[in-house]
């Protein structure tokens, strides 16, 4: 008998369509586990969600940590166009700063060839010598039969040159033009020379196919900046200013002084309340996203299609406790032990809320009070280190979140095994029905034979009593 390749050819039934709708009832075992596979991912993103959030609440936290915040200081400048910045030594005051003169720097030209591309004759020089106002001088080594621009290029590749090299044309010549990498007399540019080697003993003629010689020309020495400050009389070989005024920089660069004339301005150091704002204005708003990003994923209405995805979470309930004790605990040792001294209240809703003008005051009156407050008394054991501590604590391997991480990603791993084993137990048994069915398709098909044969056997018996008849 022939063999059967293809279910239900032998006996005519739709093996095949009951076969698929057994696997479809089989895998059907599948859809709790991939429902349990998708909670889980569905709480690592929710668990990740709440480690963004609080990893943006211990950012602004960790800013209000330290106490040099609350000591900031701020320039303000009236009058012409100079800018000026403070550091931590500033000191608050009001400084009368007249500018005379700007720093510039120095330049310097050579003397003329004919060519800037063809090659010079050395004479067995390998170096080129810049020599400087005030400084020491810089030795450039320099490649046979170099040409003017190369020579340019040889200078402009060497970082601690001290000079800028171009190569200009006067409408006759070309010459080598230097300008003082730095401003201010000490670092003009004074001339240069070349030598063979270390030797300085004599200095060696360049020269160009003309028989001209390139020599250093007249330098033009760069300026220090003049400018007094409460008429003390103040000399800087930048134009960016430092030391004239404690703790800030002054920066001329701006300024457009003409002959005679000096440019006034008033510089104004006070205390800088708006960062003071600004940093306890963002730990307030990042505390309330936070709250925010938790309320989405723990809201429910009723309906389970739209709640969060982590309504009743332990974890989550432990890290809003946390919190809510840090917040609450208060600081000791300075003038205000609670928020609610600041103007930074806790709502029923678990949020804060801030009074913007009370905050304001304190920045300007009483700094070292929110200092005391959130940094601590001399830097330690404010509130921001304890809500800083506090989250490190609850998003760290160890901790509420951290483990919260971890055990939903182990539950995934063995909700994949399970699903795993259960693919390959419906396997096994699909496979053994389509055997079942094989098994099947063949005995209906010998059995169709048989009852073929069987009729014939009849229709042939009945045809030949028949005839006898």
């Amino acid at each position: 008998m022939a063999t059967i390749t293809s279910l239900g050819i032998g006996s005519g039934l739709d093996l095949n369509g009951l076969l698929d709708q057994l696997k479809d009832a089989e895998r059907g075992k599948l859809a709790p586990i991939t429902r349990q596979q998708e909670q889980q991912n569905a709480k690592i993103s929710a668990y990740g969600k709440i480690q963004s959030s609080l990893d943006g609440l211990k950012e602004a936290v960790d800013g209000l940590k330290d106490p040099k915040l609350y000591q900031s200081l701020s320039a303000s400048v009236r009058g012409d166009e100079i800018t000026a910045t403070t550091d931590a030594d500033a000191l608050p005051g009001s400084y009368r700063v007249e500018v005379a003169q700007l720093a510039t720097s120095g330049t310097l030209a050579s003397s003329g060839v004919a060519d800037a591309s063809e090659a010079l004759t050395l004479n067995g020089a390998t170096q080129l010598e810049l020599t400087f106002n005030g400084k020491k001088s810089i030795a450039i080594e320099i490649a046979a039969d170099s040409s003017l621009e190369e020579i340019r290029d040889a200078i402009n590749a060497k970082k601690d040159a001290g000079v800028n090299a171009s190569v200009i044309f006067d409408g006759t010549d070309y010459r080598l033009a230097l300008s003082s990498s730095e401003t201010g007399d000490h670092a003009s540019i004074k001339g240069f020379a070349f030598y063979a080697g270390d030797d300085r003993a004599t200095a060696i003629d360049v020269t160009d196919s003309d028989n001209q010689t390139l020599t250093s020309g007249t330098a033009i020495s760069g300026k220090n900046a003049a400018l007094t400050v409460n008429g003390i009389d103040i000399t800087s070989d930048s134009n960016e200013v430092k030391g004239a005024i404690q703790g800030v920089t002054l920066n001329l660069g701006e300024l457009n002084i003409g002959v005679d004339e000096t440019a006034s301005s008033t510089v104004t150091v006070e205390r800088n309340t708006l960062k003071i704002r600004e940093a306890i204005g963002g730990f307030v708003k990042a505390f309330n996203e936070m709250k925010g990003t938790i309320g989405s994923l723990t809201t429910f209405s009723g309906d389970q299609e739209t709640a969060g995805e982590l309504v009743g979470d332990s974890a989550v309930r432990t890290i809003e406790g946390r919190l809510r004790s840090t917040l609450t605990s208060g600081v000791a040792g300075g003038e205000f032990s609670t928020l609610n001294q600041l103007g930074i209240t806790l709502q029923r809703d678990g949020t804060l809320e801030i009074d913007e003008g009370a905050i304001s005051d304190l920045a300007k009156d009483n700094p070292n009070a929110l200092s005391d407050f959130f940094a601590g008394v001399d830097g330690e054991n404010g509130l921001a280190d304890s809500l800083s501590t506090t989250v490190k604590q609850l998003t760290g391997d160890t901790g509420t979140l951290g483990i919260a991480i971890s055990g939903a990603e182990n539950r995934i791993e063995s909700l994949d095994a399970r699903y795993e084993r259960m693919e390959k137990s419906i396997e096994r048994t699909i496979s053994r029905y389509r055997v079942q069915f094989g098994q099947l398709d063949s005995m209906i098909a010998q059995m169709n034979q048989t009852s073929t044969y069987l009729n014939q056997q009849f229709d042939a018996l009945d045809a030949a009593l028949g005839r006898k008849k």
